[in-house]
C-alpha cells in the first residue's frame, strides 16, 4: 500500500483520464488543535467520491455536501474552517479545541497538461523526489518547480495570489513483526507524524493486538510485503524488533533491495555480528548491503525498557531522515 499522498494523486489521475472533473484540496495552514498538517491532500469528484482527508471527518463531510450542491465553481479558492465565528466562512463546522484550518480547493478539468503534472508528482513520490507546486490563485493555474528547501510544506501569506506547496514522500515506518518494542515505536512514530505499518503473519499475534489508532496492520510476512512495488521510498524506515531470525533476517534481506532510507534490526553487538555473517553466508547479501543495515538499531542511550529502546530507535530514524533531507536540499 502506498502512502496517502500517492493514493490521492493516483486517484486524481485515474478520474481525469476517465473524463471526470476533480477538486484537489490541500490544507494550507492550521491553528490550534487541527487534526491534519499543512500539505495534507484530498481529491473528490462531483458525486462525493473522494480519497484522502483534511481533518477527522467533519470538514470532509461539509465540503462534500457543498460540492454536491454545486459550490466551488472557481478554478482556485481558499476556504476556512473553524476559528472565531466572524472569520469562519463555514460556520456549520467547528473543529476540536477551537482549532481552524485553511484549505486550497482547485477545480481541474480533464486536461492533458494537468494530468502530466500529476504524473510527474507521482514519479517524484515513487523515486523519493520532492517537487513544489506553485498555484496562482488569480489565474487558477499551477506549475511545478524543483525544491530548494524542505523546511515548510506550504508557503503562503494571506493576501498573496501565489501559493507554494511542497509534495514530498511522507515519512513512513514499517515495523517488521510485532513486539513490545515495535508497539512503543509505533506510538512514538505516530506522534512524530509518520505513517505506520506493522506486518506480522503470526495468527496468535494478530488475535491479541491492541494497536494505537492510525497503525495499519498487514497480516503478511514482512519480507513479502517489502518486496511489493511502491511500498518503500527513501522516506521509509524499516525496523525489525522480534528477535526471531525467521522474521528479522528475511525482512532485512528484502529491505536492502528497496530504496528505504533507513533499515535497522534489534539485537546485541554479538547478535548483530552473527546476523551480519549469516546474512552474507545464507542470504547472499553483499558488504555494501550489510552496511545499509543499522545493527544494533538505535542510538546508544543505555536503554533497558521497551519504551526506552523504542525512543533510541526513533531518535536514530529521525536523525537519518533529517540527514537525508539536508543532503538532497
Amino acid at each position: 500500500m502506498q502512502n496517502l499522498d500517492y493514493r490521492v494523486i493516483q486517484q486524481a489521475i485515474d478520474w481525469l483520464e476517465q473524463g471526470h472533473t476533480i477538486w484537489l484540496c490541500t490544507v494550507l495552514s492550521t491553528f490550534g488543535s487541527s487534526p491534519r498538517e499543512p500539505g495534507a491532500m484530498m481529491v473528490a469528484k462531483g458525486d462525493g467520491a473522494h480519497v484522502g482527508s483534511l481533518s477527522g471527518g467533519c470538514v470532509e463531510e461539509d465540503f462534500l455536501d457543498r460540492l454536491m450542491q454545486g459550490e466551488y465553481t472557481l478554478s482556485s479558492v481558499v476556504i476556512r474552517y473553524g476559528g472565531a465565528s466572524e472569520e469562519n466562512r463555514n460556520p456549520s463546522v467547528k473543529l476540536p479545541c477551537g482549532g481552524a484550518l485553511e484549505v486550497l480547493v482547485e477545480k481541474r478539468s480533464p486536461e492533458s497538461h494537468f494530468v502530466d503534472q500529476l504524473r510527474t508528482l507521482l514519479n517524484g513520490l515513487s523515486n523519493g523526489e520532492a517537487l513544489e507546486r506553485e498555484v496562482d490563485l488569480a489565474r487558477g493555474s499551477a506549475s511545478l518547480n524543483p525544491v530548494d528547501d524542505h523546511g515548510s510544506r506550504v508557503v503562503w501569506e494571506q493576501g498573496s495570489e501565489t501559493i507554494k506547496i511542497v509534495v514530498a514522500p511522507v515519512a513512513q515506518l514499517i515495523l517488521a513483526g510485532y513486539s513490545t518494542v515495535a508497539d512503543a515505536c509505533a506510538r512514538f512514530a505516530l506522534g512524530l507524524g509518520y505513517e505506520v505499518v506493522l506486518c506480522d503473519p503470526r495468527e496468535d499475534i494478530a488475535g491479541t493486538l491492541d494497536l494505537p489508532e492510525g497503525v495499519e496492520f498487514i497480516a503478511q510476512l514482512p519480507s513479502v510485503y517489502l518486496g511489493k512495488d511502491g511500498v518503500c521510498t527513501p522516506s521509509t524506515a524499516v525496523v525489525a524488533t522480534t528477535h526471531d531470525p525467521r522474521i528479522d533476517d528475511l525482512a532485512m534481506m528484502a529491505a536492502v533491495k528497496t530504496p528505504a532510507g533507513y533499515i535497522g534490526v534489534m539485537g546485541s553487538m554479538r547478535t548483530s555480528k552473527a546476523r551480519a555473517e549469516r546474512l552474507k553466508r545464507s542470504g547472499g547479501l553483499t558488504e555494501a548491503e550489510i552496511q545499509r543495515i543499522h545493527m544494533p538499531v538505535g542510538v546508544d542511550i543505555g536503554s533497558k525498557t521497551p519504551a526506552e529502546i523504542a525512543l533510541s530507535i526513533m531518535a536514530d530514524v529521525v536523525r537519518a531522515r533529517r540527514q537525508l533531507f539536508r543532503a538532497v536540499s
